[in-house]
């Protein structure tokens, strides 16, 4: 048999063509076609064994298509999961996305001065706006929160230096990254006080002394502790001397929106003095992936110094979307319209209903009342009460990965037998994209 005349169909397992006669009839480079053509061979051997009738060349297709779709995607997030770790975090507002597009386009002036006609700094782009938003003395932007953490921590203390922490602060955050790890990292010494649920200024007090670098407040971030709970407040940790590094998690910025009133506030913690307020970029800031650090100028300048700096400093995509996000927050009620996470956030109840009632008859469903959630390690105590759509189906999970095989693919969640598809996490001009498929 020629290499043309390889068989579309074949009814038993002499029929198949080879892996070369198949892959000479994909329109592919050589390289894309061997696999694709292989992989479709293996799998119509067992399809003919268990007795089915098989078209290899389509499969052949099938294969080399999904070999060439990328694999980071775009996806419709219907899961009510406002800071979606796994399906990227924050989305980005447009003014963060035009803004990244134009540094990737051609050469920028990330490191170039233009008046003096020399070398520059990159954080000259998002310092001065950081102290303009936060009050701080000086600022600093790295590629994300626990990296700035990582070099507050090597930056304040450092080897042969200790940092202390309250024990109910050793968080782990996504990914299995702990707050001891970073600080063994960071050449530092920990140094635990009181105790899992309850600490106060008296454990620091007794833990402070001469090789004592600095202290470490974290924020629980994804758990709460209470009932019989103590922690100290930032100004009070201030007050003991050493230089207090306070991870304050998501990054609040906005001081209005009452949805956020659980988080700690940046701004709080630079007016009590802490040395470096760390936080991300890319939960409830609504940004890229980033980690901001600001505070007094010696310890954000001792960070600046360190040889660690470079090795976690910020992109230049990243730093250009994190500059636009920040501008909006001069204008708060224009943040809360153009970053799509505080949007969702505060979503129009009538805008959801209007968004779920489509879905449901779109997808032959009904119009029910759940509880969507931030996400991102961020507020794990709020639940965002609002209509979804619930798709009933004896397979609610067949029917979800059905919609996951979709271009794009369609994310929701299953609860209670049934599939519900949430609007808090959709554009209008998503809603209609999913009602299209």
């Amino acid at each position: 048999m020629e290499a043309g005349d390889a068989p579309a169909h074949a009814s038993s397992l002499r029929d198949l063509p080879s892996v070369e006669q198949l892959a000479s009839r994909l329109d592919a480079p050589h390289a894309l076609a061997v696999p694709a053509a292989r992989a479709a061979i293996a799998a119509a051997r067992d399809a003919l064994r268990a007795g089915e009738e098989v078209d290899v060349l389509a499969a052949a297709r099938e294969h080399l298509d999904a070999a060439e779709r990328p694999t980071l995607r775009r996806v419709l997030n219907a899961t009510g999961v406002i800071v979606h770790t796994n399906l990227g975090r924050a989305p980005l507002p447009a003014a963060a996305r035009e803004a990244a597009a134009a540094a990737g386009t051609g050469y920028s002036t990330l490191e170039y001065d233009l008046e003096r006609g020399a070398r520059g700094s990159r954080q000259a782009h998002v310092a001065q706006l950081l102290r303009e938003l936060t009050g701080a003395e000086a600022a600093l932007a790295v590629n994300n929160g626990a990296a700035a953490v990582l070099l507050a921590a090597a930056a304040l203390a450092g080897p042969g230096r200790e940092v202390v922490v309250s024990r109910g602060e050793l968080v782990e955050i996504g990914g299995s990254f702990r707050i001891p790890d970073v600080i063994a990292q960071s050449g530092s010494t920990l140094v635990e006080v009181g105790t899992t649920n309850r600490t106060r200024v008296g454990d620091y007090e007794r833990a402070i002394g001469e090789r004592t670098g600095a202290l470490l407040r974290a924020h629980q971030s994804n758990f709460a502790t209470v009932g019989f709970v103590e922690a100290v407040e930032v100004e009070a940790l201030v007050a003991l001397g050493p230089p207090v590094i306070d991870d304050v998690g998501s990054g609040r910025m906005d001081e209005g929106l009452r949805q956020l009133a659980g988080e700690p506030s940046v701004r709080r913690s630079v007016a009590a003095g802490a040395a470096i307020v760390c936080c991300s970029g890319d939960k409830l800031l609504g940004g890229p992936q980033a980690g901001l650090m600001v505070g007094r100028a010696d310890a954000i300048a001792a960070a600046r110094a360190h040889p660690l700096a470079r090795a976690v400093r910020i992109d230049k995509l990243s730093l250009a979307a994190l500059v636009a996000t920040l501008r909006l927050y001069r204008e708060p009620e224009r943040a809360r319209r153009e970053i799509p996470v505080l949007a969702m956030l505060d979503a129009d109840p009538d805008v959801l209903r209007t968004r779920a009632r489509r879905l449901a008859d779109a997808f032959g469903g009904t119009v029910v009342d759940a509880t969507a959630k931030v996400g991102g390690g961020a507020l794990p105590l709020l639940e965002l009460e609002g209509p979804v759509a619930r798709i009933a189906d004896p397979a609610p999970d067949r029917l979800a990965a059905r919609l996951r095989a979709g271009d794009p693919p369609l994310i929701g969640r299953i609860a209670d037998g049934a599939l519900l598809l949430d609007p808090r996490t959709l554009t209008d001009e998503e809603v209609e994209l999913a009602c299209r498929r």
